[in-house]
């Protein structure tokens, strides 16, 4: 498959740092990308592009549901409806750079979910004991611009606190 640049996409349930986990048990590195349907439609259509030449070189019929590029308002999470949602995931870990391509650490607080990234995927079809199905692998992620985060994120209570002079105590 040749590799795909999403480019301008909101960044949603992003496990780009470590592992997802599920019921204890560990998983891949993943993120989900939003493309709004208005003015992401070209890349949209690119990813709809690639995932049928994928499914005509597979020759396999992949069952209704079973994409990594799904109808945003089947989820009920704020901010999907107009969008469509991709998923992607990966054994190792993506690359992670800022603008300015340098590396990013955890530590950095970004990308975060509900920032906008690019990012470099590629499709391939599952067709084995555990199914059938389009999924997408994840290569690396650069930050592009902030946005409202998803999620109540890092609540800021400087505020909330009273300052303490050496005559308090």
């Amino acid at each position: 498959m040749s590799k795909i640049k999403l480019t301008n996409v909101r960044l949603s349930f992003p496990n780009i740092f470590k592992r997802a986990s599920f019921e204890g048990k560990e998983g891949k590195f993943e993120a989900t990308f939003l493309l709004n349907k208005e003015t992401q439609a070209d890349q949209i259509k690119m990813l709809e592009n690639a995932i049928d030449a994928a499914v005509k070189e597979a020759k396999v019929k992949i069952p209704a549901g079973k994409s990594c590029l799904k109808e945003g308002s089947d989820f009920e999470y704020d901010g999907y409806d107009g969008h469509m949602a991709f998923k992607a995931s990966t054994n190792k870990r993506p690359t992670l750079i800022d603008r300015d391509k340098s590396p990013l650490v955890e530590d950095d607080g970004k990308p975060y979910a509900g920032c906008y990234v690019n990012a470099i995927v590629d499709i391939w079809i599952q067709d084995n004991a555990y199914g059938r199905r389009v999924n997408a692998n994840l290569f690396g992620i650069q930050f592009y611009a902030d946005g409202e985060a998803f999620g109540a994120g890092d609540i800021d209570v400087t505020d909330e606190f009273d300052e303490v002079d050496d005559n308090d105590f």
